[in-house]
């Protein structure tokens, strides 16, 4: 099902409106006038499609959500700024329209012309998006003679831009979009060996699916980020005050013995980086052994000894496939962990898909995402892809005529 949704060069855009659903949802650091700071890994993914669809003679109407404005309209949440960012990129104005539907909405872009491109306001401004409502989606698809979904970010959730649309219009997926299916497919099932997942973040609950339909074929499985506190209190190590999962242990512990049985090389971290506070600057910072935490301290980020570990297994891996960060990234003095593994990994002879907006935001902070192999845009759409699923935004696209 998942590989028979026809392909964007076979869908007939020569000329036509396309309503393109990217996932434009980017942090913005600041504005000032014309000036805008913002995380543009996703804007710039998306060029390649657009650039496409400009050699068709399209009209272009974007679309993307911003955030979580609940289905109000929240000023600060406004897709101008991402309009204006994306038209530096792509060197051409993109209008940002006054709303996501209406006649005035339908008004301008009935007036566009070939080559032309805007932006509807944000999609989760409406609360039909989020509710996947039947007559926003037939408002969306009324702008539009094509729909093209380029949101990967987005394609595992049931909102009306994402699966409403496509089943009114004809519809296929962006480049990005087929390049990120196409990527995640192949580690799932063609992948070079050897294979060695990365998963790291706060919740193993986030991740035990993926262990379920991955872990017999790993050769190496390297844990880190908060995961590893519920490891290491599997192993009977005190912990502090770091945070575990009510099943978190046992989890953990099902996952060790799993590993044992299949052959899976299961690395843990043997020094840790622990603070006395949660927070960016915490009273007392120190790194210990695995066995050396103390009550009254949490586990922040990997030490340099788990970084050169991690570092010199990964080294035997021809596939890395890596999920969230491995310390507490939101605050810089525990980015180093993660930072420093993925510099590591860019000097690797080895294909490494990355995803998860923490870790991918790391690596594009240090300029080196040329350097590995892919950078995904999904964070939980590629946890729910590599638990096997096929996502609702993939499943909604136009079949092929058997």
């Amino acid at each position: 099902m998942k590989d028979n949704y026809l392909r964007l060069n076979q869908l007939a855009v020569d000329g036509k409106t396309v309503l393109l659903r990217a996932d434009l949802n980017v942090p913005i650091l600041e504005t000032q006038g014309t000036s805008i700071d913002m995380i543009d890994q996703r804007l710039r993914a998306t060029i390649p499609t657009i650039d496409y669809l400009l050699s068709k003679g399209c009209k272009i109407v974007l679309c993307s959500h911003l955030g979580r404005p609940g289905g109000v309209v929240d000023p600060k949440l406004s897709m101008k700024p991402i309009a204006d960012r994306l038209s530096i990129l792509i060197n051409k104005p993109i209008e940002c329209l006054p709303g996501c539907i209406g006649p005035d909405v339908r008004t301008i872009v009935e007036a566009m012309t070939s080559g032309e491109l805007v932006m509807l306001e944000n999609l989760r401004f409406h609360p039909g998006e989020e509710k996947n409502d039947s007559e926003f989606a037939t408002e969306l698809a009324k702008l539009a003679d094509v729909f093209v979904l380029e949101a990967f970010g987005t394609a595992h959730r049931r909102h009306a831009s994402i699966v409403g649309v496509p089943n009114l219009l004809p519809s296929a997926p962006g480049i990005l979009l087929q390049s990120e299916l196409s990527m995640l497919g192949k580690v799932l099932e063609t992948p070079t060996r050897p294979l060695a997942a990365i998963l790291g973040g706060a919740k193993i609950s986030d991740k035990i699916k993926i262990l379920d339909n991955l872990l017999d074929k790993l050769d190496l499985l390297v844990i880190g980020g908060g995961m590893a506190s519920n490891f290491l209190k599997a192993k009977g190590l005190n912990i502090g005050k770091s945070l575990v999962e009510d099943d978190g242990e046992q989890l953990a512990r099902e996952i060790i013995t799993r590993s044992a049985t299949l052959k899976v090389e299961l690395s843990l971290p043997i020094d840790i980086i622990v603070g006395n506070e949660f927070k960016s600057a915490p009273e007392i910072v120190k790194t210990v052994a695995i066995d050396e935490i103390e009550d009254n301290f949490m586990i922040l980020d990997i030490g340099p000894k788990t970084i050169s570990l991690f570092s010199k297994q990964l080294s035997r891996s021809k596939t890395i496939l890596w999920n969230g960060p491995l310390g507490v990234c939101e605050f810089d003095m525990f980015s180093k962990g993660t930072k420093n593994v993925a510099e590591n990994l860019a000097g690797l002879d080895a294909f490494s898909i990355i995803g998860g907006g923490s870790t991918a935001s790391a690596i594009e902070e240090l300029g080196i995402s040329d350097r590995l192999g892919y950078i995904s845009t999904g964070g939980g759409a590629m946890l729910e892809f590599l638990e096997g699923k096929v996502l609702p935004g993939v499943s909604a696209l136009s079949q092929h005529s058997n």
